[in-house]
């Protein structure tokens, strides 16, 4: 299994509308957590700069279904969203760990 980062730039007014959607928005999340597929996730301190999840999986496809049916980005909170491969290669969660 491979690790993905989806990374969610937001609208401005995110804070603002996020309420009406959190719960799906949060069930979702869970479930995919549940599921295996979601090990960490949420905005960043300053939710200004972002959101960040982190999936495992066997391809990119796991985060990018996440993100296409995520209730954020269905009704506009997200105004970009982009997934990237990370090679994880430290810690006991490393996908392809280096041992000195």
């Amino acid at each position: 299994m491979k690790h993905f980062l989806l990374f969610y730039d937001f609208v401005d007014d995110y804070l603002d509308r996020r309420g009406e959607f959190r719960g799906v928005h949060l069930d979702l999340a869970s479930a995919a957590a549940d599921r295996g597929d979601l090990v960490l996730g949420g905005a960043l301190a300053n939710p200004a700069d972002g959101g960040v999840l982190l999936f495992l999986g066997a391809d990119s496809s796991v985060a990018e279904n996440f993100a296409q049916s995520d209730p954020y980005v269905v009704n506009g909170l997200v105004r970009s969203w982009k997934v990237r491969e990370w090679t994880t290669v430290v810690g006991d969660s490393a996908a392809t760990p280096v041992r000195p």
